[in-house]
């Protein structure tokens, strides 16, 4: 069906690319056939499909929806002359701006027979087709390298096709051939083995598509860096700064539909009891021998009308790679958070929470061991400091929120003393503070680095940034959080043997839970074998066996080890404060900083102009020799 006429008039043509010359997106259907132009801003390139007449191609076209400049049309008689009038003058606009133009255009080989059962596959072959003298050789060195990585561990056939006038089959080239002489606009094409459809079927796979689309993205845009630096006058710093800054209404919605179903609860308060102090008074009286009785706060929200929610998001209609990836696992966390809020103190509550938060794998619970296995340093006198309780450490909260508020004057972070919280939490870029909390004042620095200067901190970072995902935590944040928080313990001087014996002491717990331990056997596992005195083993045995056995309490060990490991690689500590971030999530983050969608927050912690933290942060051990950090 055609939306137009075939022919495409000078004015019909500057009105369309009119936004293209204001410095704005472009992105319409196309006035002739079916078709779409996204060009989120002007680049050296412009990438082209054209749906072939004579057969299906099922999902070749989404292939390029994770650039910031394609063309998507339709292949026959009827478009072909206004296609090559946009795609000319689109080159012009292009020339002007940085000399040269590359137009790239993909498309697949036909799908083939299926293999028979026992029949060895053959590697897919990918085509490249380009002029001998046109395209630089390091950006078709650099296209094959990339593509290498589509087939992952197999084998893979990459042809070089030189010949002018690259096109599919039975097609003419969208520019004439002179044009491509003139060595300002460049021919490229890539023809795809057909990886994301069913040979039996010729359905899509959708898993499939969204992988190669990925990976297809990347190796095109380090193609067109190259071309940039070889031929334009361009020189981006790095292949990321190409990919798209533009997003869709649908990326939009499903963002605010995410923030949205993830604001309507709060796990961990859910599953925090209200009445662990009492709880500890009676448990003491029958000399550490009654099963403790929690009882938690009241559900308020309706599991099933949030899963509603949560699944009416458009997360299949988001174009970007980087970003369905991100919202695809949100919600799947999301799901499985929801789940748990509903099993609540059952059987199921400590299954569902493993998939959520795992429980400690061999090397985890070696380390643990080890830490509590060291002996203690030679005792020293130390001057005795008094403790400090609920309402004068509120007061330092709010003087350490002031501080912030100097660089943040807007900061509505906000400290609240409460009796249904044990120790200090922050939730929702809140600070909660157990009115019956008590601390030794050399720790109060250290708690104060780790919920404000790590928790409220990355919360009203990712607040500053366009995407809700920053501080509502991506999938799997809580681990780097809690890595990072205690990592700022050390930072400002305040990670001490016995927080670190903690820490470890958690682990052990959460392990003894996962091999079927009631909390009588777990405290007395804490007490009996590890040494703890009875208050600290209820303290861990109640946060491990909360909502009927919740394995959070790894995170902090392991996220700190997985963060020194990190650290050890070369990456850098700041980028991690850009909001509630995962490290298994980091490439997208760095993707979405080169793209500019993301940038610094307006809090930076106050340790690190600390001539202290900056001497131990760059002399930090690996993961393995995390128990360094109290020697």
């Amino acid at each position: 069906m055609s939306h137009g006429s075939a022919d495409l008039t000078d004015a019909e043509l500057r009105r369309l690319l009119a936004p293209l010359e204001a410095g704005e997106l472009l992105r319409c259907r196309l006035p002739f056939g079916e078709g779409l132009v996204h060009i989120d801003r002007l680049q050296p390139f412009v990438c082209v499909y054209r749906q072939p007449a004579e057969r299906p191609d099922l999902g070749t076209d989404r292939l390029l929806l994770g650039q910031a400049s394609y063309i998507i049309a339709e292949q026959s008689p009827a478009t072909e002359a206004p296609l090559r009038a946009l795609v000319s003058r689109l080159t012009d606009l292009i020339i002007d701006a940085y000399g040269a133009a590359l137009v790239f255009e993909l498309w697949s080989a036909p799908d083939g027979p299926a293999p028979q059962p026992g029949e060895p596959l053959e590697p897919p072959r990918y085509r490249i087709v380009t002029s001998s003298e046109g395209v630089p050789h390091v950006t078709l060195e650099t296209l094959e390298h990339a593509l290498i990585e589509t087939a992952g561990d197999g084998p893979v056939r990459i042809d070089v096709d030189y010949r002018s006038g690259a096109a599919p089959p039975g097609a003419d080239p969208l520019l004439p051939l002179d044009v491509e002489r003139r060595a300002r606009v460049f021919l490229l094409g890539l023809e795809v083995p057909p990886l994301h459809r069913d040979l039996g079927s010729g359905k899509v796979m959708p898993a499939e598509l969204r992988r190669l689309t990925g990976i297809l993205g990347r190796a095109l845009r380090q193609a067109f860096y190259t071309f940039a630096h070889a031929r334009a006058r361009y020189r981006p710093a790095h292949y990321q700064e190409l990919g798209r800054r533009a997003m869709t209404d649908a990326v939009a919605d499903v963002d605010r539909g995410l923030a949205r179903v993830s604001d309507a609860f709060d796990l961990l308060l859910h599953a925090t009891p209200v009445n662990a102090d009492a709880v500890y008074s009676r448990f003491m009286s029958s000399r550490y021998s009654a099963v403790p009785e929690f009882l938690y706060r009241p559900q308020t929200v309706d599991p099933a009308a949030l899963k509603r929610d949560l699944y009416s998001l458009p997360v299949e209609e988001i174009e970007d790679p980087a970003l369905h990836h991100l919202f695809s696992a949100q919600r799947d966390e999301l799901d499985r958070e929801i789940t748990m809020l509903a099993d609540r103190n059952t059987r199921r509550f400590v299954l569902e929470s493993q998939q959520v938060y795992g429980g400690p794998d061999e090397r985890l619970v070696d380390v643990a061991r080890d830490i509590l296995a060291k002996p203690a340093p030679p005792a020293q006198r130390r001057p005795v400091t008094p403790a400090i309780g609920a309402e004068a450490f509120a007061g330092k909260a709010e003087e350490e929120l002031a501080y912030y508020r100097a660089a943040y004057p807007e900061l509505p972070a906000r400290v609240e003393l409460r009796d249904d919280v044990p120790g200090v939490m922050v939730s929702k870029g809140r600070l909660l503070v157990s009115r019956s909390m008590t601390l030794s004042a050399e720790r109060c620095d250290a708690i104060l680095q780790h919920e404000i200067g790590t928790h409220v901190l990355t919360f009203y970072n990712g607040l500053h940034q366009p995407l809700s995902q920053f501080h509502a935590g991506m999938p799997g944040y809580e681990e780097t959080q809690e890595g990072m928080a205690v990592l700022a313990e050390y930072l400002c001087g305040g990670l001490t043997r016995d927080r670190l014996r903690l820490l470890a002491a958690r682990v052990m717990a959460v392990d003894s839970l996962i091999a079927g331990a009631d909390f009588l056997e777990t405290f007395r596992l804490l007490c009996a074998d590890l040494g703890f005195a009875h208050r600290a083993a209820y303290t861990i045995a109640m946060r491990v066996h909360r909502g009927g056995g919740l394995t959070k309490d790894v995170v902090y060990l392991r996220g700190l080890i997985a963060l020194l490991d990190y650290l050890a690689e070369g990456h850098e500590f700041e980028k991690l404060l850009v909001g509630k971030v995962a490290l298994a999530h980091m490439d997208i983050v760095e993707e979405l900083w080169w793209r500019r969608i993301i940038a610094s927050g307006p809090l930076r912690p106050r340790y690190l102009d600390s001539p202290l933290a900056r001497e131990r942060l760059a002399g930090l051990p690996g993961g393995s020799g995390v128990a360094q950090l109290i020697e």
